[in-house]
């Protein structure tokens, strides 16, 4: 897959973000833009755009007001905590787009992307709240932009999210996420967290907490966000 990452104000290409994107096999471009003139710096995201045709856009702050002011067609676009208000003249998201966003942001309100994501009249789904700054570096963050990157990069749009009786516009988190499997010894049903921060294929062993059966437990995650889990015996497992 390629990507394109355009980083934000005062950061330089070889960040954490477009490093962890390249170490999970996809070829990124991470052109170094202008601080300065942000007409510059749309330039040049426009002409990495036009020479590398990348399958999908990532942008990271200003990166992320980058995003939305250059012409990407139809390819979608992943904003981390977009600074839209500070640079260019788009107010609107195109079909596709999602961000992520902290709300513990100190730097760009997390308010604002709900303000975008409402202008554009996207799904509440597409706002996904993950991180606990501005920068969104942590390892759990960076796990769900690299599934995005494969999901949207597919054709494949966000699972949907049930509506809440208490918010009648939710927000999904991917810092809270459960999953369950039946244990192979009791049968019972159990509830465990699932930790996207660990990829979308992970192997584990676990005691059931209610027959005490050690139980290897899997897990799949696949392009479409849907997860399957399944328990067998833990001594099976050669």
């Amino acid at each position: 897959m390629k990507i394109l990452f355009l980083h934000g104000w005062h950061s330089v290409p070889g960040g954490v973000k477009p490093t962890y994107l390249a170490s999970c096999g996809h070829t990124v471009y991470n052109p170094r833009l202008d601080d300065d003139d942000f007409k510059i710096a749309v330039l040049t995201a426009q002409s990495e755009f036009q020479t590398h045709r990348p399958d999908v856009i990532v942008g990271s702050s200003r990166g992320g007001a980058i995003a939305m002011n250059i012409d990407s067609q139809t390819v979608p676009l992943i904003l981390l905590c977009p600074a839209w208000k500070r640079w260019g003249t788009s107010h609107r998201l195109k079909t596709g787009s999602v961000i992520l966003h902290s709300r513990n942001d100190d730097i760009i309100p997390f308010e604002d992307s709900e303000e975008l994501i409402r202008n554009s009249e996207l799904p509440s789904e597409s706002l996904i709240e993950t991180g606990s700054d501005h920068r969104l570096a942590d390892e759990q963050t960076l796990a769900v932009v690299e599934w995005l990157c494969r999901l949207l990069a597919s054709g494949k749009l966000l699972p949907q999210i049930d509506a809440v009786d208490a918010n009648p516009n939710p927000v999904p988190s991917f810092t809270e996420q459960d999953t369950t499997y039946l244990c192979d010894g009791c049968g019972e049903e159990i509830v465990i967290p699932l930790d996207l921060s660990e990829g979308s294929h992970q192997n584990y062993v676990e005691d059931c907490p209610v027959c005490c059966r050690a139980n290897l437990i899997h897990i799949d995650i696949d392009s479409q966000g849907q997860i399957t889990t399944w328990a067998e015996p833990e001594q099976d497992r050669e």
